[in-house]
């Protein structure tokens, strides 16, 4: 039987057997109105922004004490429930949170544990083909879970209130399932914990077998003597088995992250668990706020490639307008999102539109710092601690200095507005290029046009300042790492093989360069583009009209194609053809 065709026969036969979920909010017709969206960033600060929206406290008793009050937010205008996916490694106090988001949004908590043991436990048709596949210590399939995931999500608390999807999907062919169907989330929140914080957790774990509780050796010790003597060790927190668990847990996440990379965000989990629901809090947030501003404009954010809305015209019109830069800003942003949470730690954006390109003499050092404004405000409210890093001074004595293009940048940087929301000191902080400047605290690297200038590399630095890091993303914004020789010739002959093996280990997440005539900037022949994880696509330039242009694609390339491949594109010759020179067709010198 086909997955499908199972599907929609166990659809009519769930009858699930669980207790709807209280509502929180009072009727509507009591409910009192407000011209204000409300959102809580801690419990002692209110933060309005214009909507019509209408909410209930649930404890308050004075308007004056914000201290115990807690919210529900409820759009007036328009019907839009959240809907979250939640993921997290055995021991990642994905529990914890699920509790915590549904105290405070109010969303349907769905679990595939629980959704089994009470088709199990009520004896359904569905039931007790799940109990055959459980007794014989096999794994439930995939279209009988989903059957029931997709029915308990199609029930009216649901609809009405949102839901909470915990743990689920664990595999690409559930996601798949679920994609199939339409079922998508607004946000998928991971919580992440180091292994060793994991395995510590699980095996410090112990059972009272006499009231079920749970308790942990260190973090959680039990109150008596009495019962500690009694706890026992549950069969599945050895040391070994967790493990086990973890890899299964890392395979399953990999194979489900490209699904859901676009919407995907990632939260330190080894925190107390206070400070890791306001991350999550905030992050549920904003995508309500989201989803309410969608519903109220009617036009839905860029969230993916399959709404790209193509390559912006005149551009070479200067300055560029705010539109253009706003649309080049989130076109990077989400290109280095997904490269950041499929796990990719080593990241370079090279960009070069006319006001980034420092070869031009409209070229906007403002445009540059906006860009990497733009990318640290978001990877901050990610929850991530982003050090934004300017190379200073290099060489000595006389011969000291940077290049021209960076000169006043961390000023900049520092005096520039980084919001009313504290972000600035706290989740971002301003730094230079080296081995020094990772600290402990911080979460990933953003580091502003780093470049050699004459007779001085800067790659001895960075190589240092990466092997630092570790793990962690540094993100190279149009770096420029070719060597530049000084009068002894010292950057051509010492070590250039090994400089250029490491500038080339960062894996290019977001490329935008367009083309001209060789030797020329004007007109614009056409445009080559790469977002992450997608191919490269090179576009021509049409002229339909006095004063109308379009972009009309004309090939894809898995990896960055040279300048010959991007020529014979042009001249609609096929890829096996033999190369000949480039001619009236070469574009920009040395771009490729």
């Amino acid at each position: 039987m086909q997955p499908s065709s199972l599907l929609s026969s166990l659809h009519s036969s769930i009858n699930l057997h669980s207790t709807p979920s209280l509502s929180l909010l009072p009727p509507s017709s009591s409910s009192s109105s407000s011209s204000s969206f409300l959102s809580f960033h801690s419990s002692s600060s209110l933060h309005f922004t214009p909507l019509n929206v209408s909410f209930s406290p649930l404890h308050a008793t004075s308007p004056t004490k914000t201290k115990g009050l807690s919210f529900r937010v409820t759009c007036a205008s328009t019907n839009q429930p959240l809907k979250v996916m939640i993921s997290g490694a055995p021991a990642s106090g994905k529990g914890t949170q699920c509790e915590l988001i549904v105290q405070k949004f109010g969303l349907v908590h769905i679990s595939t544990g629980d959704l089994l043991r009470a088709e199990v436990s009520a004896g359904t048709e569905i039931g007790n083909k799940a109990k055959e596949f459980m007794n014989a210590g096999q794994l439930v399939p995939d279209e009988i879970v989903t059957a029931m995931v997709t029915t308990r999500l199609s029930r009216e608390d649901a609809k009405e209130k949102g839901w909470l999807l915990d743990g689920y999907p664990r595999s690409f062919s559930q996601a798949e399932s679920l994609e199939k169907l339409k079922i998508r989330p607004d946000v998928y929140v991971v919580l992440d914990v180091p292994d060793e914080i994991l395995i510590d957790r699980c095996i410090g774990r112990k059972l009272d077998p006499v009231t079920g509780k749970i308790y942990h050796l260190k973090n959680f010790p039990p109150e008596t003597e009495e019962i500690k003597a009694r706890l026992v060790t549950r069969p599945d927190d050895t040391e070994e088995k967790v493990k086990s668990r973890l890899d299964i847990y890392k395979q399953n996440a990999k194979s489900i992250s490209s699904t859901y990379s676009n919407i995907m965000k990632k939260v330190n989990g080894n925190r107390p668990k206070e400070m890791v629901f306001k991350d999550v809090e905030s992050l549920l947030s904003q995508a309500q706020g989201e989803k309410v501003k969608t519903a109220t404009s009617g036009k839905p954010a860029l969230k993916s490639e399959d709404s790209w809305k193509g390559i912006p015209t005149r551009l070479n019109n200067i300055p560029h307008s705010r539109e253009i830069r706003n649309y080049f800003y989130d076109d990077v942003l989400q290109a280095t999102q997904r490269a950041v949470n499929d796990g990719r730690t080593r990241l370079r954006v090279d960009i070069n539109i006319p006001e980034l390109n420092p070869e031009m003499d409209v070229y906007r050092i403002g445009t540059l710092m906006e860009l990497v404004r733009v990318l640290a405000l978001s990877f901050a409210d990610d929850g991530k601690r982003v050090k934004v890093c300017v190379q200073g001074s290099m060489g000595e004595g006389a011969l000291a200095g940077m290049p021209l293009q960076l000169a006043g940048t961390r000023k900049i940087l520092e005096f520039m507005d980084w919001g009313n929301e504290g972000a600035m000191g706290t989740f971002i902080n301003i730094g230079s290029i080296g081995a020094k400047e990772v600290g402990e605290q911080d979460d990933m690297f953003i580091l502003v046009a780093p470049q050699n200038a004459v007779g001085n590399c800067i790659i001895d630095d960075l190589r240092a300042m990466t092997d630092v890091a570790g793990q962690r993303p540094v993100i190279l914004i149009n770096p420029r790492l070719k060597d530049l020789p000084g009068s002894s010739g010292i950057m051509q002959t010492m070590g250039r093989e090994e400089r250029l093996v490491y500038a080339a280990s960062f894996e290019s997440c977001y490329f935008f360069r367009l083309l001209y005539y060789m030797g020329t900037q004007y007109p614009i022949m056409g445009a080559l583009r790469m977002s992450y994880p997608y191919r490269y696509e090179l576009y021509k330039r049409v002229d339909e009209a006095p004063g109308k242009e379009k972009y009309v694609i004309l090939a894809t390339f898995p990896e960055k194609p040279n300048s010959d491949e991007i020529n014979d594109a042009f001249l609609g010759k096929p890829r096996n053809q033999a190369k000949k020179a480039s001619g009236f067709w070469g574009f920009l010198s040395g771009v490729f």
